[in-house]
């Protein structure tokens, strides 16, 4: 004579518990969109008002155009004595040759303090960290004065050459704390295949601190890109203004300013930024994906 097995139970509790964890996740996203959505709505309202007439600019909190326009994006590219094709260009090389010129004596700066002994090395790393401490403003005379005596104002080099000289101890030092992480036994291993620093340093420490290097690129780029005391500072001639200082522009103290155009092309000068956030962000999880050992 067989007899059934008594039928499974679900504990109260457990059921209790799932619905209320279920409760908790909706609520939880629920909040998030809408902190979202209000972090987003003045960017939101200002693409929307880049496609609205001069006259409806300010007359509605909605971000749909009650009447679509281009003319905006017409005024705006074309104000001016200089298209508006040209502070890109002037704003897109700057940045480049910033990016370019960080990563490269970021990771210079950073294998050094990690991976080499030398005199005073503890010393020096300390007085890196400590120009953190200090202001812009503080060294923005000095600065001035010296790169006037090397006649380049007016020119791009106050804004590129610095890069190439290390001098963002925010991003050495995150190039230090990174490679310190990183195995010195693969050092060791290279050197038994006939590497010295420089073979070290390309073919075993520049793979692996690919996350670092796109975080360096992905900040300054944005920084760069943003920057508006620097041109304003060393570029005086129009045709060199970068595209911060062409959003300038549109504003006029007399209160003649072309809000429309200037929103249009603040609309238009997020792209790049928007664009090399998705790039960096691929790169960052390719990196880390790929850094790790076998």
């Amino acid at each position: 004579m067989t007899t059934k097995a008594p039928a499974r139970m679900t504990p109260l509790f457990g059921r209790s518990l799932s619905r209320n964890s279920a409760v908790q996740s909706i609520v939880k996203h629920f909040t998030m969109i809408v902190v979202l959505l209000i972090i987003l709505y003045p960017l939101l309202w200002m693409v929307g008002a880049s496609f609205r007439p001069a006259n409806e600019t300010f007359t509605t909190l909605s971000l749909w155009p009650a009447n679509f326009t281009l003319d905006n994006y017409v005024d705006g590219w074309t104000m001016g004595s200089f298209t508006f094709s040209r502070y890109f260009l002037n704003s897109l090389v700057i940045t480049l040759l910033c990016v370019v010129g960080n990563v490269i004596a970021c990771a210079l700066a950073g294998y050094a303090f990690a991976r080499l002994d030398f005199p005073f090395k503890r010393t020096l790393f300390a007085v890196m960290l400590g120009t953190m401490l200090l202001p812009y403003h503080v060294t923005l005379v000095p600065q001035y004065v010296l790169f006037n005596e090397l006649a380049w104002i007016n020119t791009i080099l106050p804004l590129t050459v610095p890069k190439f000289l290390a001098t963002d101890a925010f991003f050495i030092f995150l190039m230090v704390q990174f490679m310190r992480t990183l195995p010195r036994e693969l050092d060791d291993a290279a050197r038994l295949d006939g590497c010295g620093h420089v073979g070290i340093f390309r073919r075993v420490i520049l793979p692996l601190s690919v996350p670092a290097l796109g975080t360096t690129a992905l900040f300054t780029f944005i920084w760069t890109w943003n920057d508006f005391l620097g041109p304003l500072l060393y570029l005086n001639r129009p045709e060199l203004w970068t595209v911060t200082m062409g959003l300038n522009s549109f504003l006029d103290a007399t209160g003649q300013s072309a809000f429309g155009p200037l929103f249009a092309m603040a609309t238009l000068s997020l792209a790049p930024v928007i664009g090399f956030f998705f790039a960096a962000q691929r790169l960052l999880i390719e990196g880390i994906a790929t850094s790790g050992l076998k």
